[in-house]
């Protein structure tokens, strides 16, 4: 989603990332990764659990979020949601896909 930052934001869409980690090492993640999106921290894992993407124990028996992506619109509404099995899984969302599910809804929106 970094590389192709610029066609979601054409499109209107804003990228937010959720981290299980503290807010400093997110910081220093999202500054590393030269991510151009929001990082947010969510330490007590209250977003990923309500969303449902926790991975209990994944990493070294830590809980971690599993990768997920969601689409909201303007009123808050999930218009589409990816959540991979696990953190490993390497099925992970192709941007293609996600800019195809945008223009899919928009198209339908109008």
């Amino acid at each position: 989603m970094r590389d192709s930052f610029e066609e979601f934001r054409k499109r209107g869409v804003v990228i937010v990332a959720v981290s299980v980690d503290p807010p400093d090492i997110t910081r220093e993640h999202a500054a590393k990764m030269n991510y151009p999106f929001i990082f947010l921290a969510d330490e007590k894992a209250e977003v990923i659990e309500a969303w449902d993407f926790l991975h209990e124990g994944g990493f070294r028996g830590a809980d971690i979020s599993r990768p997920a992506e969601f689409l909201i619109d303007p009123s808050g509404t999930i218009r589409w949601r990816y959540i991979s099995i696990t953190y490993r899984t390497p099925d992970r969302l192709k941007v293609e896909e996600a800019l195809k599910v945008i223009d899919e809804i928009k198209c339908a929106g109008q």
